[in-house]
């Protein structure tokens, strides 16, 4: 089962659920590291969700590592103090409460 890092970004995300990323198929993620920036002069409020894609069992749910977190202006918050395990098909999917005001900075590792 080969490992490869990786890190997926996205800039400017707003008032819209966005896909940071996307677990591929036959690939189990482990996400090592989640970075939110705000990049406003302003404060912001910040939602990051898991979408599963399973529609049965123990892990059929989707949650929300975070909601509503306030992130003041200029500065970001390191979301993952521990691992967060996903699997085929989950996403990650960030928003704010204002447009263009955040940049995301995930850090995984996809085992296949």
């Amino acid at each position: 089962m080969p490992n490869a890092f990786k890190l997926k970004t996205k800039t400017a995300v707003g008032t819209t659920l966005t896909s940071v990323y996307t677990v591929p198929a036959t690939t189990t993620t482990v996400m090592i590291g989640a970075v939110l920036a705000n990049i406003l002069a302003s404060q912001i409020e910040v939602d990051v969700k898991i979408v599963t894609a399973s529609s049965a069992g123990e892990n059929a749910d989707d949650v929300y590592l975070v909601k509503d977190l306030p992130i003041p202006n200029g500065s970001s918050f390191e979301l993952i103090e521990g691992k967060v395990v996903l699997e085929t098909g989950d996403i990650v999917k960030v928003e704010s409460d204002t447009a263009s005001s955040l940049d995301v900075a995930l850090s995984v590792l996809e085992q296949s």
